[in-house]
């Protein structure tokens, strides 16, 4: 299987780089990125209301904001862990025997990030929430394709996750980072669309005679940026980026 899209606006987000020009200049990731605290601004929401919200929440909105899709846009938001640090909040409650409090239980669903982004742009199209482990980046981009091949409007796609808690440390072996991801896509096709920045490619189907190094979201980000070629593994795809012009 293989799916090409093509790119009209992108945003990322990570406490170490937050804006376009510093993922320009991303070397590789900083270790301490997983212990820091560091969340989006978010200062277009008004303060009393976006305190409530979660790091992953304030890293989906950020990005999602930040690809200036019309507000009849569709949206699809994925996240491996959703919002686990806070459902970890809510079961210490429990032990603790503390009452919950109703904005973290009514914010601890896995589609927290879509549900106020559509109430905050005033969206009402059709918004898909994925969760599917290691394989929740590429599947978005098949939920993605799916909805472009039956009806050709753009799609945005938001990818957001946060490290797991603690109690969690012994079921990961690899470094996690809290990172926010947003594209605006449609289907790639021989006469790229005017807005195009880039296309991007997804490849199930890995030649045996050609193996391809590991890439990370991170270096795929950062090419994006510099708008040079990129292509590698990832998720268990093959990854190809062409810069457009």
């Amino acid at each position: 299987m293989q799916l090409a899209f093509d790119i009209l606006s992108w945003s990322a987000w990570t406490p170490d780089f937050q804006t376009r020009e510093s993922w320009s200049l991303w070397q590789e990731p900083n270790q301490q990125t997983a212990l820091s605290k560091v969340s989006p601004a978010l200062s277009e929401i008004p303060a009393m209301q976006r305190r409530r919200f979660s790091r992953l929440t304030k890293m989906m909105l950020t990005v999602a904001f930040d690809c200036q899709a019309e507000n009849s846009t569709r949206s699809i938001f994925a996240s491996r862990h959703g919002e686990l640090n806070r459902t970890i909040g809510l079961l210490e409650d429990v032990v603790a025997k503390q009452p919950l409090s109703p904005t973290a239980f009514s914010q601890s669903v896995h589609n927290t990030g879509s549900g106020i982004f559509g109430i905050l742009s005033a969206n009402k199209t059709s918004s898909t929430s994925i969760a599917a482990g290691a394989q929740s980046l590429p599947q978005a981009f098949i939920e993605a394709y799916g909805q472009l091949a039956e009806q050709p409007q753009p799609v945005l796609l938001i990818f957001a996750d946060d490290p797991v808690p603690p109690v969690y440390n012994e079921f990961f072996n690899e470094v996690e980072f809290p990172i926010g991801f947003g594209l605006l896509l449609t289907i790639a096709s021989e006469h790229p669309h005017p807005q195009s920045i880039a296309q991007v490619s997804i490849n199930n189907s890995l030649p045996q005679t050609a193996p391809y190094s590991a890439i990370g979201l991170s270096q795929l980000i950062h090419h994006l940026a510099t708008q040079t070629a990129l292509q590698g593994e990832m998720c268990q795809w093959h990854w190809t980026l062409t810069p457009n012009g």
